[in-house]
């Protein structure tokens, strides 16, 4: 015997009865069976939709109630019954004339009882299970077609009945026995109470319905043919990786029906779990695929987890006060008052102290658990011992599922941390004794991201989805974008990583896209993006609420640099090129690091000096590993040192740093190297990083500019640096004159720092530095009278970008 389940969507119209047709017939040819059909999909709501507006003197229910006889009427037009044709319309058409009866009567009385929307609900299921039944004896299929309330006995709890096994069972096998048939067609989800009155078996009835006589007959299997092929993983509309669940526990499978898995209820396995029949979850559209074998024994397929399942519309109730310490019965009569009231706890956690008592439950429940909670604990509230009931909404609960997480140490440390790096807040956690079920109650804004990070986490041993939001796509932003796509596949297949570039942003406009903006078109994308301040473009970014996101500002602008707090506190990691951060106010500097650690994002910037030399990063490493940092002396701008390099009195001054500007060495502003500011912002951050407290007014810069060159625009510069072309001839030739060469050097020492610039001897470190290259002499506890030395490249787009870009990658693989 085997019995087979066919839910709303697979009788749905005349094609998918075909197939479910199909899949019967082949099914018959082997074994005995019984089918359960639910009603035509979305009829149910239909039918409670009409007894409602008929309850509320609306006659809106009267074109409800034709749109649920046209829907059957064309559905038997459809399947085509020749000559059986006038006699099922006929049934049809008496079914409605009751059912139409039924909602008048629902209209004068103004009233929907609990027993009548039974009764009502009864005709959906009821009508489909004839229909289909006609269709397969139309189609030579023979069948027994049987009532469903005749055989399932219940009590009279209403809307979800409670069935009497006893004597259910005995009718079922007495009927089978007799009939000797070898397909059955019933309705599922009704049943009857002793009295012969209409019942309905609740969420999930029609499943029930089928377990019940699995159960009852002995079946060597129960299948629920549906529209999805399986039990998943994660849900597949919020996980684009979602995978099959080819064999699961019955107790798994429970677990993950309660937290939101809507392929199974778990009333559905509780008949057939006692007798160990498998259940096994098909797709009515694709049959040939194997779908979820649920059963007894555990299988280990070699995840620890076995799947991640939710329920939105969550309240949290939190009973609490100091009165509750140490005085046995609290939460006795806590879950009495929400037990009176029907309401269902879904999950409990208490404090250690017993201070407080938190409870979730549906939404829906709210108002109603409150006013039973605060009349129970009235006395205890006036003499404030306990508080009036804490109510947080807008909540959900995420839950992992696994038998083989018993055995295995870590995992809830697995879930928070990755929970917690991505910047979900948890409010609170439970996990039973069997370690089978791990859950916790968070932000329902917060439930896309936790699910997808919880998935790459313990299923996806592929790749690990990596968001970068740009703000800055010229000259470096560009390179950038160029360096990204073409390591694409690299980052792939060594790192695992899938880096998406979802955002873009200029000074003027933005473009946002979840699912990756196309590289190969992205400047005419941004350019036909919409106007977007930097403000709009954070809270774009911040609602978007993407799963490890990173935040790369490749600007020099001020109003970039000063929304990194807002992006951190989210958990969003900050890659910046721009220097205006750290070499901004110390205050601010220090809060952006202590929000980073804080919220477990990262705040890289290794760029903020010497481009793409590792010259942070080593510096981090140092003081990380113990050492102590006690002096450092470098030179720090690449566009200086590539001026004094190329400048030799054959050509003016101005000239070189033209030529500095024009092959992209120097600040959007060349003043800001020229003046060695940009050499001082770059000393004063290594001075930070090495644990000092500093800022630009405590920094020593011995200009070698004339005044008037540093006023008035960029092209005035260009004008005031040729007349005093003698000033930079002189420098020249006293430096050439000593065998030495010109270098601005910036130096750090006993918590002073300075700049200037200087003669520099061939047997120093810093004389044999060429083009645009940087240097750094680290003297420290380890490296006393021998430096550590970190030399190369420092300006350029081209390293600039490559330097953003491992950052990113430092902060994708956290």
């Amino acid at each position: 015997m085997k019995i087979l389940k066919f839910g709303g969507s697979s009788v749905a119209n005349a094609e998918n009865i075909g197939k479910i047709a199909a899949i019967i017939k082949k099914a018959a040819e082997t074994d005995q069976i019984v089918v359960v059909v639910s009603a035509l999909g979305g009829t149910t709501d239909l039918l409670l939709n009409c007894g409602k507006l008929a309850s509320e003197k609306n006659l809106q229910y009267e074109e409800l109630l034709k749109e649920f006889n046209d829907r059957h009427i064309d559905l038997v037009n459809e399947l085509g019954f020749g000559n059986n044709l006038n006699s099922l319309l006929d049934t049809v058409n008496s079914k409605f004339s009751e059912l139409e009866n039924l909602c008048k009567g629902i209209y004068l009385l103004g009233e929907l009882s609990s027993k009548t929307k039974d009764l009502l609900v009864s005709y959906g299921e009821w009508l489909s299970s004839k229909i289909i039944s006609q269709s397969l004896k139309n189609n030579n299929i023979e069948n027994v077609w049987m009532d469903a309330r005749d055989l399932i006995v219940t009590n009279s709890s209403f809307t979800n009945a409670v069935v009497d096994f006893e004597i259910t069972n005995k009718k079922i096998n007495d009927f089978i026995a007799t009939q000797k048939a070898q397909i059955y067609i019933l309705p599922g989800f009704i049943a009857s109470d002793k009295s012969g009155v209409t019942t309905t078996l609740g969420r999930g009835g029609s499943d029930y319905t089928a377990a019940i006589f699995a159960a009852a007959l002995d079946a060597g299997l129960l299948e629920i043919w549906t529209d999805v092929a399986g039990l998943m993983t994660a849900d597949p509309r919020m996980v684009v990786n979602a995978k099959e669940i080819p064999e699961i526990s019955y107790q798994e499978a429970m677990e993950l029906s309660h937290f939101g898995a809507k392929v199974i209820y778990p009333p559905t396995i509780q008949p057939v779990m006692a007798k160990k029949i498998p259940v096994q979850i098909k797709n009515t559209f694709y049959p040939e695929k194997p779908g979820t074998l649920i059963k007894a024994e555990n299988v280990d397929n070699g995840n620890i987890v076995r799947g991640i399942s939710s329920i939105n519309k969550i309240v949290l109730l939190t009973l609490e006060g100091s009165g509750m310490v140490g005085i046995p019965g609290f939460s006795k009569r806590l879950f009495e008052a929400l037990a009176n009231e029907k309401i269902n706890v879904i999950i409990i956690t208490q404090s250690s102290s017993e201070h407080s008592i938190c409870v979730g439950v549906e939404e829906q429940f709210a108002k109603r658990a409150k006013q039973a909670v605060d009349d129970s604990f009235s006395n205890e509230i006036e003499l404030k011992k306990v508080d009036p009931l804490n109510i947080e909404e807008e909540l959900s609960i995420v839950a992992i599922v696994g038998e083989s997480m018993k055995s295995h140490t870590g995992v809830s440390g697995r879930m928070f941390s990755i929970l917690g790096k991505n910047g979900v807040n948890i409010r609170a956690i439970a996990q039973g004794s069997s370690e089978r079920n791990i859950s916790a109650i968070i932000s329902t804004r917060d439930v896309k991201k936790a699910i997808n990070v919880l998935h790459e986490e313990f299923f996806e041993t592929t790749y690990k989805q990596i968001n970068l939001f740009l703000a800055g796509v010229g000259n470096v932003g560009s390179k950038l974008v160029k360096q990204l796509e073409s390591q694409l596949e690299y980052l792939k297949n060594n790192l695992r990583l899938n880096v998406r570039i979802v955002g873009m942003a200029n000074s003027k406009k933005a473009v946002l896209n979840e699912e990756g903006i196309n590289l190969n078109n992205w400047q005419k994308e941004l350019e036909n993006a919409a106007p977007s301040t930097v403000d709009e473009y954070v809270q774009q970014i911040i609602s978007r609420n993407m799963r490890n996101s990173i935040f790369v500002d490749i600007t020099a602008n001020q109003d970039v640099a000063f929304v990194y707090d807002k992006l951190l506190v989210k958990s969003i990691s900050v890659v910046a090129c721009n220097k205006v951060a750290c070499s901004s106010d110390y205050a601010y500097y220090l809060q952006l690091k202590n929000i980073a650690r804080e919220y477990n994002a990262l705040f890289l910037f290794d760029t903020n000096v010497g481009a793409g030399l590792p010259i942070i990063s080593t510096l981090n490493d140092l003081i990380r590993s113990g050492d102590k940092i006690n002096r450092m002396e470098a030179v720090l701008s690449g566009t200086l040192n590539f001026v004094f390099n190329n400048y030799d009195g054959t050509s003016d001054f101005a000239d070189v740093v033209k030529q500095a500007q024009d092959e992209g060495y120097t600040e959007p502003d060349p003043r800001l190297d020229l003046s060695g500011m940009d050499v001082m912002r770059k000393i004063m951050i290594l001075a930070r990083e090495s644990g000092v407290k500093m800022d630009m007014a405590e920094i020593e810069n011995i200009s070698f500019m004339p005044a008037s060159c540093m006023q008035g625009s960029v092209e005035n510069f260009y004008i005031e640096m040729k007349k005093h072309e003698d000033h930079f001839r002189k420098l020249y030739d006293a430096a050439a004159a000593n065998n030495c060469k010109l270098k601005f050097v910036a130096k750090y020492e006993n918590g002073k720092a300075s700049g200037g610039l200087q003669q520099i001897p061939n047997q120093h470190d810093f004389y044999h530095l060429y083009g645009k290259d940087n240097i750094v002499l680290f003297f420290t506890d380890r490296y006393i009278d021998q430096p550590l030395v970190v030399k190369g490249a420092g300006a350029g787009a081209e390293v600039t970008a490559s330097g953003v870009f491992a950052d990113i990658i430092r902060a994708a693989r956290i």
